[in-house]
């Protein structure tokens, strides 16, 4: 099999259900011949598996010893917080995967500050990511979030809706937070060629049937949950290790990345944005669209600004002013 690289991609949080799943999604799309699995409960049964899935020329370690998986690290995607269970919300989980995010930021600038690039999907990972590169000290195109999966819920609705291939239905984007105050943008999207803001308003598609449709959409880890009893583990996986193969050079990733923002409007932030994500890291745009697309994402930026501020009155994070004492690319 032919890499991509032969750096190290570490996986935290690989003995539960997204890491497994991201560590046999790597080995498929041939990322790396170096991985390593790590989690504080043991990823030896699933090293085993993987080797026993007949992968050829590779070396996967297992280990719960952080500074062994951490050393020489050039690329890391991490799981390793706590699931949303039914009932929850990912700003239930703030706190103590904040707390996570810290210990898994010091750790990075403590045994791998060369790392290239870290994926952060664990919730609510917009926080999750900011603390994370906060405390790694971490440039801030080195570090992304998981939000592409929101527009692939998009994208999936709509195509069921009109009973086409996702592939048939473009430009689907949705940004600012990961969770229910997203902001979904419809009016770049086409249903085969046809702009969905033409369809919208029709007996086809009533504006009712879309406000719908977006809000279920900002539900969509929700809808999962009650479909399998469990928060989502194979679409994060997959999402992700996309997200990392993007860095590494290899094929694009084709949606929205959170990403660190701090512009004359948006500041100190993560948030998912109009993304260029490369072996330079990840850059973005300011999003276009109306100006009710614009207000949305205003709005989503001021829950984000909320528990971020949250953060500091639970001393997770020092107030705004002295991050760059922290991390001096911010």
């Amino acid at each position: 099999m032919e890499f991509l690289t032969n750096d190290k991609l570490v996986i935290v949080g690989a003995a539960g259900m997204i890491g497994s799943n991201m560590a046999q999604s790597a080995l498929m799309m041939g990322l790396t011949s170096n991985l390593c699995l790590y989690d504080v409960f043991s990823p030896e049964g699933v090293a085993e598996e993987m080797r026993q899935s007949g992968f050829d020329n590779v070396n996967i370690t297992a280990t719960t010893d952080v500074a062994e998986a951490f050393k020489d690290a050039k690329y890391i995607i991490s799981s390793g917080g706590a699931p949303r269970k039914e009932g929850m919300t990912r700003e239930d989980l703030l706190a103590g995967n904040c707390k996570i995010a810290e210990e898994l930021g010091k750790n990075i600038k403590t045994y791998c500050p060369d790392v290239k690039h870290v994926v952060i999907i664990f919730n609510p990972a917009d926080l999750t990511g900011l603390v994370t590169l906060l405390y790694s000290g971490l440039k801030p195109g080195q570090v992304t979030t998981l939000a592409g999966l929101d527009s692939t819920r998009l994208q999936s609705a709509l195509a069921k809706k009109f009973g086409v291939m996702q592939s048939e239905v473009t430009g689907c984007a949705t940004y600012g937070g990961h969770g229910e105050q997203m902001a979904v943008f419809g009016s770049a999207v086409k249903i085969a060629g046809k702009p969905l803001t033409d369809i919208i308003g029709t007996a086809e598609f009533s504006e009712e049937e879309w406000e719908q449709m977006k809000k279920d959409v900002t539900q969509g880890g929700a809808a999962i949950i009650k479909l399998r009893g469990r928060s989502s583990f194979q679409s994060p996986s997959y999402l992700s290790v996309e997200m990392i193969r993007s860095a590494m050079g290899g094929e694009k990733f084709r949606y929205p990345a959170g990403t660190y923002v701090s512009n004359e409007k948006y500041n100190h932030i993560m948030m998912a944005m109009d993304t260029t994500l490369d072996t330079n890291g990840c850059s973005y745009k300011m999003p276009e669209g109306t100006s009710e697309e614009i207000a949305k994402l205003d709005a989503s930026y001021a829950h984000l600004c909320k528990m971020r501020d949250e953060l500091v009155t639970l001393n997770i994070v020092p107030a705004i002013s002295e991050w760059n004492k922290i991390n001096p690319n911010l």
